[in-house]
This record gives C-alpha cells, structure tokens and sequence, in this order.
C-alpha cells in the first residue's frame, strides 16, 4: 500500500494531479509558488524535511503549442527539473513514478508496445522523452505513457485523423493509483480502447455538437495515431489483485 504521508505529488493542482488528489488524501502536493522543481536546494530541503519516500511527478510545461513555442521553458521544467527529481532519489533512496506521453511516439502506425523505438515530432514531446532518459537512470521507478481528457470533452472541436487511447482523466488516475500498488519498476501503457479523437469527443461530449478538425490546420505538427498497447499494464494489474 502507498505511504500517502510520505508521498510527494508534483503537479497536484494539475487535471491529473487533482484526481490522484483525491485518491490519496492526505499526499503532499504543495503548489509551484511552495515547490519549484527547477529550484534544486529548495527541492531537497522539501524532500529531507518531509521525509519523502515516493514522488509522483507530473508537473510538466504544457500543452504542446506552449512548449513548441518556449522550448527552453520546456528544457527547464521537462528535463531539467526532472533531472533534479531523479538526482535526489538516487542520493535519498526515493522511488519516482514519471507520468511521460503518448506523443514519445512519431504516430506511424500505433498500439505502440513498450519496447517499440521512439520518435517524437513536436518540442513539447522531445522534452518529455529527454525526461524518460533522466529517469530511465534510477532503477527504481516508474515511467507511465499515457494520456487523457477532462471528464467533459471542452473544446468545439476533434481530430477526425488522429487515433489515441485516451480515457477520462479520473480513469487514468485510478489506473496509475493501482500500478503504484503493485510496487511495480519499468515503463508501461496505460490507457484504453483505440478511437479517433473526434470518436472519444463526442463520448465526451454531454450531448453537444462538436465540430471536425484536421492535423494540418494547426501551426505544429502532432502524430497520427499514438494509440498505446496497455497488455503489460493490464497483466501486472491481473496478477496482482489475482494474488490478493
């Protein structure tokens, strides 16, 4: 079981970091004004204070059109601050669960395995996978992709040619609550059935009309279909509430 009092949550005023909020209670999850991640001595001071034996790192600089266009902003947060989080755990024996994306992936075919290369195509992407690298040195840890919408799909209108597996973010939430359960290391996929974005909007949607989009009217480029395979996530998850 997760040690809410010994646990930090980066990004906790995030949509994600709410719901794992509300998950675990009484976690830590100060704002960015109490912790800066990209400030080192004031992160270790937080960490040894509180006595922290668990992060879950979602604070991130997003959304992708932001970071394509402050790409150094991206650099600070996404990989360097993260860089700081797993230099910390190292020299304090802290586990680290890191929340990348889907969009690690160029979109070339999709229902992507753990193991299949990466090829990022936006800035916002790169720097998010330059975060994997920095994790991917502490043996203890956890890379999460995924990705996910608010419960209430809120924008006018969808991707008809871009595929995910996006579910609702309190889905998602849950989901990342039981991998950390199981005391679980590696990378996995979390996420749901393959849809159009536009497919999941109107799931999402509350009855409203939502128009279509296509990825070549926007200013960045984004991937075709980062759907992700969840059956590495969805075995460790049967096996372990099977023995429970």
């Amino acid at each position: 079981m997760i040690n809410k009092k010994s646990t930090l949550i980066t990004g906790g005023d995030g949509l994600l970091g709410r719901e794992i909020v509300t998950l675990l209670p009484n976690s830590l999850h100060p704002d960015i004004k109490s912790l800066n991640i990209r400030n080192r001595r004031i992160l270790e001071k937080y960490l040894t204070d509180n006595k922290i034996k668990l992060i879950i790192h979602l604070a991130a600089y997003m959304p992708p059109p932001l970071a394509n266009k402050n790409p150094l902003e991206a650099i600070e947060t996404n990989i360097i601050g993260t860089s700081y989080i797993v230099d910390l755990c190292i020299r304090h024996s802290i586990k680290l669960v890191y929340l990348s994306t889907d969009y690690v992936f160029n979109g070339d075919s999709g229902m992507y395995r753990e193991v299949d290369p990466v090829l990022p195509v936006n800035k916002y992407a790169w720097s998010k996978l330059g975060g994997e690298c920095a994790v991917r040195l502490l043996d203890n840890s956890i890379i999460i992709r995924t990705s996910f919408e608010p419960k209430i799909f809120p924008y006018d209108k969808a991707f008809v040619d871009q595929w995910t597996t996006k579910e609702r973010v309190d889905i998602i939430a849950r989901k990342i609550v039981r991998l950390i359960e199981t005391n679980a290391t590696g990378v996995y996929h979390i996420g749901g059935k393959r849809l159009s974005r536009y497919e999941l909007a109107l799931e999402l949607s509350s009855g409203r009309n939502i128009g279509k989009l296509r990825r070549n009217e926007l200013s960045y480029k984004t991937p075709k279909d980062v759907s992700l395979n969840s059956d590495k996530y969805n075995k460790i998850i049967r096996d372990f509430y099977k023995k429970g």
